[in-house]
């Protein structure tokens, strides 16, 4: 890929790029806490976007973004968000720049990668984050690592229109090969828990389905869970996020108010408790009692949180019972892309098989399938 996207820019540019690989992430457990101020548990992964990139001596952007085949041109005076969508997470990243105050003239960049689109493993977090560390590196503005997220997530907000935690530009940015990375979203600590699991592989089954209702019922879920927080804090002033909130508060404070709030709430506060147990499954190596809490988070966002949809539910329910998976759950913000799975290296080939056969009778749907490994965050290539 490294290869490709160099050969590429040179044909484009006649010039010799800077190269820079940032990858997609998963999330092994801790599903919508990030907003909530909670703990999350991602890790980069061995699937990345790589985006190749020279200085120009004048100010225009100059883009290709190899995927698509596209070109997109624009004067740094100029930028605004496309309806072309995929410029917008680079040019989100010029925008935050110029914002801070960061001098840079025009570039040329070529966009590449092997991170699949729609999946939810945050192509698009690793395209803000590959954007920045080049641009960070071409025209030396000195940032520091935790800067560049800030401003990645700060881009994906004003240039894609969604409010994104910070878990996803963190993981890109800050991985370690074979450890997750237990991160505090409220005070933005953060440390690696090793992922040991010998003879267990990470297999990401994609629904290859995107239902539209992601990012409005994103938005919706973040005021429900805002909701609950303004009535517990009646009570309880300290109570500033649903990191701060028990279950005891929720009973006597939402319920009574509102069901539906309180369902959703009540996952949150479940969830961020079972994430701190899970890191501490991971430490002792203890798969089977991980596993159990991925199926629990699953349900809590089938039926409480109600992020799913049948193809997802469908693809844990096909493996819920089979001794060679040890968790399964649908990864990301919801209403397609993958399950994530903890599955026995020797029974892989065959679950793939055969849970794709059952999804394609029943689902009328295609299966793809995604082994991935846990690997080092966003790098300059040389």
């Amino acid at each position: 890929m490294k290869d490709d996207v160099k050969k590429i820019f040179v044909e484009k540019f006649k010039t010799e790029p800077l190269i820079v690989r940032s990858p997609g992430r998963i999330n092994i457990i801790g599903e919508h806490t990030d907003y909530n101020n909670g703990f999350v548990l991602p890790a980069a992964i061995d699937k990345a976007i790589y985006i190749a990139a020279s200085k120009r001596d004048d100010y225009l952007i100059s883009l290709h973004a190899a995927n698509f085949n596209e070109d997109f041109t624009v004067k740094i005076s100029e930028i605004a968000p496309s309806k072309q969508n995929w410029p917008n997470y680079i040019l989100g990243i010029v925008d935050q720049l110029k914002k801070i105050n960061k001098n840079i003239t025009g570039f040329n960049a070529v966009v590449d990668g092997d991170v699949p689109l729609g999946a939810g493993l945050s192509s698009s977090a690793a395209v803000e984050c590959a954007t920045v560390f080049a641009l960070n590196e071409l025209f030396e503005l000195q940032l520091d690592k935790m800067q560049m997220v800030k401003l990645a997530q700060a881009a994906e907000h004003a240039f894609a229109g969604v409010k994104v935690g910070i878990m996803d530009m963190f993981a890109s940015m800050f991985g370690k090969k074979e450890n997750v990375i237990k991160l505090d979203c409220r005070s933005l600590q953060y440390e690696y828990v090793p992922f040991h699991l010998p003879g267990i592989k990470i297999v990401l089954l994609n629904t290859n389905v995107k239902h539209s209702l992601a990012s409005t019922e994103y938005n919706t879920r973040r005021k429900e869970c805002e909701q609950g927080v303004e009535w517990i804090k009646e009570n309880h002033p300290e109570v500033n996020s649903l990191r701060d909130a028990t279950i005891e508060m929720l009973n006597t404070m939402v319920l009574p108010k509102d069901k539906l709030v309180y369902k959703r709430c009540r996952f949150i506060v479940e969830e961020i408790q079972r994430l701190l147990q899970a890191c501490e499954d991971l430490k002792k190596d203890d798969v089977s009692a991980l596993g159990k809490k991925m199926f629990a988070t699953h349900d809590g966002l089938s039926k409480d949180y109600e992020v799913s949809c049948k193809e997802l539910d469908f693809l844990v329910d096909a493996v819920r019972n089979n001794k060679n998976v040890f968790g399964a759950r649908m990864m990301g913000g919801g209403f397609g892309g993958c399950t994530i799975n903890l599955v026995k290296e020797e029974a892989v080939e065959n679950l793939v098989e055969d849970v794709g056969n059952i999804y394609q009778k029943e689902m009328n749907l295609p299966l793809t399938a995604y082994i991935v490994s846990i690997e080092d965050g966003t790098s300059v290539l040389k």
